[in-house]
């Protein structure tokens, strides 16, 4: 598990994971953001520095990665301050399942409506805001749950798919599910492949996701607080057995979402 905040810039994360930068607050600093993957990442005031959190994609090449952050300073003055990610290549396992057919040989109108689904929550993932941040941690949607098979590389009934984007909580129908940290629901109904779906926005680029749910208790606009009930497993979409799919994306990068969770 990652420490909250980091107090240097260099710093280092695996593939899938997310990173917790912190730039010490310098005389005269109004705002800070970091440029990370041609983005541009509010940081907010964190003690004594401004902190900001990114995310290292499932498939990034390992290495240095280079960031910078950029500071605004009250006489009009920009600064800029290096950072460096050093990313860690990690070996996930792979998961051979079985699904109902038509969730790997799609009919057209299947293909049509995945691919409306997935420009839909594309156009989400891409957008990155600032009303709200993250002021406390992250926690597990199902208290107690662990997720061991986030970037699992799935076969589908014999046929290789993209890699398992999620962690998979054991739950019953019906158990509920919370928020993992306040936010705004910017989408709550059924999709193709995830059954019926929540999404909620927790600012700076970060999204969780709770999908195949039996019930969705929020709807878009909402905003929530952690711990919050969103709705509750089940097995809608495309699933063997009830469980909750947990995401998260950070600035569109696939994450483990346990590396978001705190102490």
């Amino acid at each position: 598990m990652i420490p909250l905040f980091f107090a240097v810039l260099a710093f280092s994360a695996h593939q899938g994971s997310a990173v917790r930068v912190r730039v010490p607050n310098e005389p005269g600093v109004k705002s800070v953001h970091v440029m990370w993957l041609q983005k541009s990442v509010p940081a907010f005031r964190a003690g004594d520095g401004w902190a900001t959190i990114l995310g290292v994609d499932l498939d990034a090449k390992p290495g240095a990665h280079e960031a910078e952050a950029v500071m605004a300073m009250a006489d009009g003055r920009v600064e800029r301050r290096e950072i460096t990610i050093d990313v860690e290549a990690k070996k996930y396992p792979t998961q051979p399942l079985q699904v109902a057919e038509k969730f790997v040989e799609l009919s057209k109108a299947a293909i049509d409506r995945s691919a409306r689904e997935n420009k839909e929550v594309g156009a989400i993932y891409r957008r990155i805001t600032s009303e709200i941040v993250p002021d406390e941690p992250f926690s597990v949607p199902i208290p107690g749950e662990t997720g061991t098979n986030f970037g699992s590389r799935r076969i589908f009934n014999g046929e290789p798919r993209a890699p398992h984007s999620g962690a998979d909580l054991h739950a019953a129908k019906g158990t509920p599910v919370h928020a993992t940290n306040r936010g705004r629901v910017v989408l709550a109904k059924p999709l193709f492949f995830t059954g019926n779906t929540v999404i909620v926005d927790h600012g700076l680029g970060i999204y969780s996701l709770y999908a195949h749910l039996s019930r969705i208790d929020v709807k878009r606009g909402d905003i929530v607080k952690n711990g919050q009930l969103v709705g509750l497993s089940g097995a809608t979409g495309r699933v063997t057995a009830p469980h909750l799919h947990w995401a998260m994306r950070v600035q569109g990068a696939r994450v483990d979402p346990f590396s978001l969770v705190g102490d």
